[in-house]
């Protein structure tokens, strides 16, 4: 059995486990002053030949006695006695929610020691595993040393990128990257929380250790160039500021212009690239009517990929005069004339014409564009390149529904051939590279309205077996549909306020009740809750800073910096 040695202050406990369950946590009576441990602490509990590993969850006050509760004992009774109702009669629990547990054999200088080492000569079966079982009573927790952090988390590496600090110990807490971009992930929280920091964070991981290719739906060009912070006013790097070799960015339209700078190169998409099932996806920016499927599926019918054109260059409401007749006729080249032929209802035929004026006038959206630039993207993204689309003057959800979709879904087309071609000869073909797709304001492109009609659904269920996932950054995760909210392997959480937004981000995971108020007692930036896949167990951070030092520790190999506060405690000797 493994023990806690009291005189060593790294190993003083904090408690000792009084009850509970796996369903409703363990609780653990405090030992020490309650300032001492906060909500979210990361503790471990050793009880004879295992080690449990936990999250603290709540602190509750309890009393032996309610009448000594209640009445205020440290002014009517003497000093000494008082102090002991405190730690007795009057009593402090902690709420840990339990998430692994490590067999770690009897005290190396017990005489069974040799015996069970023998047995687990391999270290077979001694790595952490999902609690099965609980702790004996009055078993000891103590505070979370480096070495536990490090056994759960992993040291700080290429593969394992540190995001963020736990709060008391302040010990690197990194993500694994190779996890992470094995499948879809979230980053959830309110406006101002600092989700797009936490986005770059990780962005800088994935680039500076060449984990995979991220391609980022800009909406709103904050991720390219450097930016000022609107409350700091401290610079934010851009990642093309800090990457200039393996950034491109991509701007929408000719002549695109990027927080006053010009893009690498410019996005236009040809009319054959859009087809009926891009339009059906505005159904609500674009207030269409139930006949527009019908009405787009007899465009296709009748012009294959080049319906976009030929319904653009229709007129609508032109009128003839029949040379038989002398009646008003519709014109050859009007909306009338063709559904008239196609058998389609004119009135629904003209009023699509006039609702996608709106996006037969894109200046992005060209008959012949000179250069194929979605395959360019596609090379780029393949061979090792990161891409970020910055949509300039085209910030409305019409574009970026549109666009990011459209792309996509060739995108998905591309690594689903590329996947297919090496697995079926992966001598002659090279495997696909894995690919990060970021979407911010998921929530339009994934409602449970739209995300039938999208490609990104198909990515969150299915795309990780051909090397595709989405990182959905978003402040209304409630919004999301439930299955793909599911999908998700990690899960990154600033502060939410919203009781709908909590329970999603906890959706399908075990201790979700216990996890809840963690959520929303978070400061309102620089903490986070990591959940899932990357990581080994729920755990509370302080996040890492994204500026200039960031860049200087990860190009440079140095430890992650703790901060102002940890300089100042070893400056001082507190």
């Amino acid at each position: 059995m493994m023990t806690i040695n009291p005189e060593n202050p790294t190993e003083k406990p904090v408690g000792y486990v009084v009850g509970g369950s796996l369903k409703d946590s363990l609780s653990v009576r405090l030992t020490v002053p309650p300032q001492e441990v906060k909500e979210g602490s990361f503790v471990v509990i050793e009880s004879g030949d295992w080690r449990f590993y936990g999250t603290v969850t709540d602190l509750q006050l309890g009393s032996t006695n309610p009448r000594f509760a209640d009445e205020q004992s440290e002014t009517r009774l003497p000093p000494q006695v008082a102090a002991l109702l405190h730690g007795q009669t009057l009593f402090t629990n902690l709420q840990v929610l339990p998430a692994l547990m490590q067999e770690v054999g009897p005290d190396p200088a017990s005489p069974e020691y040799d015996a069970w080492r023998a047995q687990h000569a391999d270290d077979s079966g001694l790595q952490p595993q999902p609690v099965k079982t609980v702790p004996a009573h009055h078993a000891l927790v103590r505070g979370a040393r480096a070495e536990d952090v490090a056994n759960i988390f992993g040291e700080p590496s290429e593969r394992n990128f540190v995001i963020g600090f736990t709060r008391e110990q302040n010990l690197p807490i990194p993500v694994d990257l190779e996890k992470f971009v094995q499948r879809s992930s979230g980053i959830f929280g309110a406006t101002g929380t600092g989700k797009s920091f936490l986005t770059r964070l990780l962005l800088c991981g994935l680039i500076q250790y060449n984990k995979a290719s991220a391609l980022v739906f800009d909406m709103h060009n904050e991720y390219a160039y450097d930016d000022i912070a609107s409350d700091t006013r401290e610079v934010i790097p851009g990642l093309k500021s800090k990457f200039a070799a393996r950034v491109r960015v991509v701007g929408l339209g000719n002549e695109a212009s990027i927080r006053g700078q010009s893009p690498d190169f410019s996005l236009t998409l040809a009319e054959s690239d859009i087809l009926p099932e891009d339009i059906e996806m505005l159904t609500r920016e674009l207030n269409l009517r139930e006949t527009t499927p019908a009405t787009l599926e007899a465009l296709w019918h009748s012009f294959g990929r080049s319906w976009f054109s030929e319904f653009k260059k229709m007129r609508n409401g032109a009128m003839t005069e029949d040379p038989d007749t002398g009646k008003k006729v519709p014109a050859a080249d009007s909306v009338a004339f063709w559904a008239n032929q196609a058998g389609v209802n004119v009135m629904a035929a003209e009023g699509l014409h006039q609702k996608l004026t709106r996006v037969f006038n894109k200046p992005y959206i060209l008959p012949n564009p000179p250069q194929d630039s979605l395959a360019e993207i596609i090379n780029l993204l393949a061979n090792g390149k990161h891409v970020i689309l910055s949509f300039g003057d085209h910030e409305t959800d019409l574009d970026y529904l549109l666009v990011t979709n459209l792309i996509t879904r060739r995108i998905r087309d591309e690594w689903e051939k590329r996947t297919n071609a090496y697995r079926s000869h992966p001598q002659k073909n090279p495997e696909p590279r894995p690919l990060v797709v970021v979407i911010e304001e998921a929530h339009k492109l994934l409602n449970r309205e739209m995300a039938a009609q999208t490609a990104f659904a198909t990515i969150a269920r299915e795309m990780r077996k051909y090397y595709v996932t989405l990182l959905i950054v978003d402040q209304r995760p409630s919004q999301i549909y439930d299955e793909v909210m599911s999908q998700l392997g990690t899960r990154v959480s600033a502060w939410l306020g919203d009781e709908a937004d909590i329970a999603a981000v906890l959706s399908g995971l075990a201790g979700r009740d216990a996890l809840r108020g963690m959520l929303t007692r978070l400061q309102p930036k620089e903490e986070a809750l990591l959940l899932g896949w990357g990581v080994s167990m729920p755990i509370l951070v302080r996040s890492r800073r994204y500026d200039n030092r960031l860049f200087e520790e990860i190009r440079g190999g140095q430890p992650p910096a703790r901060g102002a506060e940890d300089a100042i405690r070893e400056l001082f000797g507190e």
